[in-house]
């Protein structure tokens, strides 16, 4: 088949969760179907190199050399107060650009096209037109995202401008899963949260996931004093996450580990959240790194503090095939089957998330024989290679309900 995927950003180098999922269940298809993917760019750097690499992969790519608009200044501020008049979801808004969905139309018009599919909501606009039938991945359920975010701001302002945006994806999301063939959703949660917000549309489910491989060799630092947390840094739960690690978190711990210390790993901090890192002891930034896994090495555990978010977790997965001890939140750890005290640590207060990450690094036995389990859980079950084929198989059932209808 001729499956071409349209993108919100390049997948490659895969240094999000984002990027990981398009990336890995991409590059298996590639060797089965003819896949072309259209994403926006907006380093031409990374564009050459994502050019290079998605060639040598069997993909053929299309870029669209248009970034998105800077979430800082007085002209985000402006487009935030249009928006309230809009019925448009912010994040809608802001990927909507004509130069996308003429390179889908010139793209689908000269080539016979077999699935579309989007790599997330915000790009219905490019379906429009298009004859093929339409896949959408729903790496969140959007709606809640913002629900959790208007339940934990501490701002009043805030909260209303986040319930309004919950409001508006709710209907956007219940109009654009309606309107495609099938959506594919990150985690059971997900798509049973789904089917009951918004009428039972056509939902998948192709679970985050990880290659064992990959981290297979990761070593341990005995005696670590370091805990671990990753995430896209300009990402509204990992920045909320970081706020408590830093506030809360950190001086409980250092409470019972004296001498334990954070390494906040990730990609695009603000100057803001950079400053505050710096200010903090025992806190230490390690941005835009090219490979998790020495700082897996490193740490004695994983935390992961979300309070906001949806889909599930690949930083957890990844840690797991690392076999690195995770201490997690319940909405951290949502959408994987994963087992309280026997795969993970699962602590839903600050004070808690501290006890866990200091037992993580002083009774490192128990930490371990938990670690293990963990990786032979994701063996089993969020290995890529099978994901991919779950995908597959909504690509093949798309494309053959389509054909019976047109005979």
């Amino acid at each position: 088949m001729h499956v071409t995927i349209v993108d919100s950003d390049l997948s490659f180098p895969a240094n999000s969760g984002k990027r990981l999922r398009s990336l890995n269940l991409m590059l298996p298809l590639a060797r089965h179907h003819r896949i072309t993917y259209i994403a926006r760019a907006a380093d031409p750097a990374e564009e050459a190199r994502a050019d290079v690499f998605l060639r040598d992969h069997g993909i053929t790519p299309i870029f669209v050399a248009e970034p998105l608009a800077a979430k800082v200044g007085a002209a985000f501020y402006a487009r935030l107060a249009v928006n309230a008049v809009s019925p448009l979801p912010y994040s809608v808004a802001l990927h909507v650009t004509p130069r996308m969905r003429a390179a889908v139309a010139e793209h689908t018009r000269r080539n016979p096209v077999d699935v579309l599919q989007l790599e997330h909501v915000n790009y219905m606009y490019c379906a429009e037109g298009v004859a093929a039938p339409v896949v959408v991945q729903a790496h969140n359920v959007e709606s809640l995202v913002w629900k959790r975010l208007a339940e934990t701001a501490p701002n009043p302002l805030a909260r209303l401008y986040y319930a309004s945006q919950e409001r508006k994806y709710a209907a956007w999301e219940r109009r654009s899963f309606h309107a495609v063939d099938r959506v594919v959703s990150c985690s059971a949660v997900d798509a049973e949260l789904a089917r009951t917000l918004y009428g039972n549309p056509p939902v998948t489910v192709v679970d985050n996931g990880v290659d064992p491989d990959y981290f297979r060799d990761v070593g341990r630092e005995p005696g670590s004093r370091k805990v671990l947390f990753v995430g896209a840094l300009d990402w509204r739960p990992n920045m909320d996450a970081v706020d408590q690690l830093l506030s809360e978190i950190l001086p409980a711990l250092r409470a019972r580990v004296p001498d334990a210390e954070f390494m906040i790993v990730g990609r695009k901090p603000s100057a803001a959240m950079r400053s505050r890192i710096e200010a903090t002891a025992g806190a230490v930034l390690h941005a835009d790194v090219p490979d998790v896994r020495p700082f897996m090495a490193a740490a004695a555990a994983m935390a992961v503090p979300l309070r906001i978010g949806g889909g599930s977790r690949l930083k957890i997965l990844e840690a797991m095939a690392a076999r690195l001890p995770v201490v997690s939140s319940t909405i951290g750890a949502e959408g994987l089957e994963l087992v309280d005290g026997r795969d993970l640590v699962i602590a839903d207060t600050s004070k808690t998330m501290a006890a866990g990450l200091a037992d993580a690094i002083l009774s490192p036995d128990a930490a371990r024989k938990r670690a293990e389990h963990g990786r032979t859980t994701v063996e089993h079950r969020y290995a890529w290679t099978n994901l991919a084929a779950r995908l597959d198989q909504v690509w093949t059932e798309v494309a053959d309900a389509r054909r019976r209808l047109a005979s």
